[in-house]
C-alpha cells in the first residue's frame, strides 16, 4: 500500500524520468512507483517545445491525472510524492489532492504553493530541495515558501546546494551537478523510508 507519485520536468515523461522512477523503484524496495504523464504523451527535444507544452498544460487536467491515479491505487495507499522542476510543483498540488493519504513529498526545484490555507491542509512533511544559483526558483520564494509552512504549521526540510536549476539531472550537460545530485538523491530515499515504513 506504499506508493510513490514521480513527476515530471517540463519536457514531459521521458527516458530520465522513467530512470529516476526505476532507480527508486529498486532503491527503496517496499514501493509502488508510478510516473504519472502530465502531458498525454507529448515528449519535448528542445527548449521551445518543452516550454510550449508547459504553458499549455492545464491545471484542471494535471489534477484529473492525480485523481486517476489515486483512484487506481485505492483508498488505503499511502503517497508519497516526487517531482523536478515543473514537476516540483506538481508534487506539492498532488500531496494537496491526496489529503489524509498524503505521507511524504518532495520537491526538485519546483514552485511551491504560496497560500497559506492552502498548505495548512497538508498531510505531510516536505523536502525541498533547492540550488542556491537558481533564478526562476529563487532565494525570495524560498524563504517565503519556509515562512508560509511555519505559519500553517507544516513540516519543512530545506535541502540547499551550491548549484543551478536542473542540477540532478544528467542530461543538463551546463549544470548537471553529480556531488550534489547524489547527495540530494540519499536525503530523498532516507526522507521516504521514514515515512513509507
Amino acid at each position: 500500500n506504499n506508493w510513490i507519485f514521480v513527476f515530471q520536468e517540463w519536457w514531459g515523461l521521458n527516458d530520465h524520468i522513467k530512470r529516476e522512477a526505476d532507480k527508486l523503484f529498486t532503491d527503496l524496495g517496499n514501493v509502488n512507483v508510478m510516473a504519472l504523464d502530465m502531458y498525454d504523451g507529448k515528449v519535448a527535444t528542445d527548449r521551445e517545445n518543452a516550454g510550449a507544452y508547459m504553458q499549455a498544460f492545464k491545471q484542471d487536467r494535471g489534477n484529473a491525472i492525480v485523481n486517476g491515479a489515486l483512484a487506481y491505487v485505492g483508498k488505503g495507499a499511502k503517497i508519497g510524492t516526487i517531482g523536478w522542476c515543473f514537476g516540483g510543483g506538481q508534487s506539492m498540488l498532488a500531496a494537496l489532492t491526496a489529503g489524509k493519504q498524503a505521507a511524504a513529498c518532495v520537491i526538485y526545484y519546483g514552485a511551491p504553493v504560496d497560500d497559506v490555507e492552502r498548505l495548512k491542509k497538508l498531510n505531510c512533511d516536505v523536502l525541498n530541495i533547492w540550488p542556491s544559483q537558481d533564478k526562476w526558483i529563487n532565494k525570495d520564494m524560498m524563504d517565503k515558501f519556509d515562512a508560509n509552512m511555519k505559519a500553517a504549521g507544516k513540516t519543512l526540510i530545506m535541502k540547499t546546494y551550491d548549484a543551478d536549476h536542473a542540477f540532478a539531472n544528467p542530461s543538463n550537460s551546463a549544470g548537471f551537478n553529480e556531488a550534489a545530485a547524489g547527495d540530494a538523491y540519499q536525503h530523498t530515499l532516507t526522507f521516504f523510508k521514514g515515512r513509507l515504513k
